[in-house]
């Protein structure tokens, strides 16, 4: 007998973004391995962020949007209305249980309160809304229209979840205040793996080479970065910087003519292994909030990170065998100096063989949680 499942998400292939990818990963799997039909409803729209050019797969249905600019006021409403949208396509056209993604940021709240009880639904979390509004002060967390969001998302629990990590994991079941049948699938963790044979044009040199290649905004630490421009060594090491988002320009502004600083436009995913360290950040407001994919993709492609954020976070939890841990606020320029001054190639390489196996290990968390996820489609 065939079974179903629909994904509900803004993003999907042939538009470029880490979450759609995701998503076509999944379905890929459950199409291929176990026979089941795949209903995908998207937002028809381009992005700006990370993920490799990929065909679609499975039934997929392209809502058009109002509004695709940058303006914030016509952004954000535009959005709660494409929240709107995508539910509503899922209901009438998608068939078996829904996986509800977390873009557009309010579209859990629409599921909560449209799906309710009429259907069997899953939360896929890869970021909590409206919290990341309120985090990146967006939203007041003490005003009404933040709490009406707050609690029309939180009315109504998913009959399942799948979270990018363990802490995460706790935290949706807290909000909701239930336990849920749950699997992990942290985001970064790709399907196909093509690293590239050709060193890149800028990696010349005999220098350990640090690198930021991503999204710099409300939930990272620019001040990281900044702190990291500050303290390299230009005889030992070099720094890659390929950034994006709201802070980026304020980083590249501070790193023109410092030694040791390569800023380029973008890294691509299948170089990412010829950074000998990564540089990733959380701040603390967005702690479980978010789970930053490129620590995760950092990692998979054979390279440590050096993390700027809490403990607690599942970047740390889930990677800290491949990783150096630089706190947040207290003492953060002291440990970038101290990395900086005592890391050397031997110490690299170790990591180096400890994010290879953190890799295998999550490979085999996706495959494990995939097929718990075939067990839950429905004829």
């Amino acid at each position: 007998m065939k079974r179903y499942i629909t994904i509900v998400n803004r993003h999907y292939p042939p538009n470029i973004n880490i979450t759609g990818e995701n998503a076509r990963d999944l379905a890929k799997y459950l199409i291929e391995k176990h026979n089941i039909e795949v209903d995908v409803v998207h937002i028809d729209r381009e992005y700006e962020g990370g993920g490799g050019k990929k065909v679609p797969i499975g039934n997929t249905l392209a809502i058009k949007t109002i509004y695709s600019g940058n303006a914030p006021v016509l952004r954000h409403l535009s959005s709660f209305y494409d929240g709107f949208m995508l539910i509503r396509a899922a209901l009438k056209k998608g068939r078996g249980p829904i996986i509800v993604m977390t873009s557009p940021p309010l579209l859990p709240m629409w599921a909560a309160w449209m799906i309710g009880s009429k259907r069997e639904w899953i939360l896929w979390s890869m970021d909590f809304f409206p919290e990341g509004f309120a985090a990146s002060n967006q939203m007041n967390s003490k005003g009404w229209f933040y709490k009406w969001c707050i609690k029309k998302t939180y009315s109504k629990s998913p009959n399942k979840l799948i979270a990018l990590g363990p802490g995460q994991a706790s935290y949706a079941e807290e909000k909701y205040g239930v336990a849920l049948d749950k699997v992990l699938l942290p985001c970064g963790v790709f399907a196909e793996q093509n690293l590239s044979q050709s060193a890149p044009e800028w990696k010349t040199e005999d220098r350990i080479y640090f690198g930021y290649c991503g999204n710099v905004s409300q939930a990272h630490s620019e001040q990281y970065l900044i702190d990291f421009i500050d303290s390299i060594d230009a005889d030992k090491h070099r720094l890659v910087l390929a950034l994006y988002g709201t802070k980026a320009e304020y980083v590249r502004a501070h790193a023109i003519g410092k030694p040791g600083v390569i800023v380029v436009k973008n890294v691509p995913r299948n170089q990412l292994s010829y950074i000998d360290v990564h540089l990733v950040s959380l701040v603390k407001s967005w702690t479980h909030v978010a789970v930053p994919s490129k620590a995760v993709s950092s990692v998979c492609s054979g390279s440590p990170i050096a993390f700027c954020g809490d403990q607690s976070s599942d970047n740390w939890q889930l990677l800290k065998e491949a990783a150096w841990h630089i706190p947040l606020e207290d003492g953060r320029k002291e440990a970038i100096q101290k990395l900086l001054q005592n890391i050397n190639m031997e110490e690299v390489q170790q990591k180096k063989t400890a994010a290879l196996k953190k890799a295998a290990d999550l490979q085999k968390l996706i495959i494990d949680s995939y097929d718990t996820i075939a067990t839950w489609a429905k004829a």
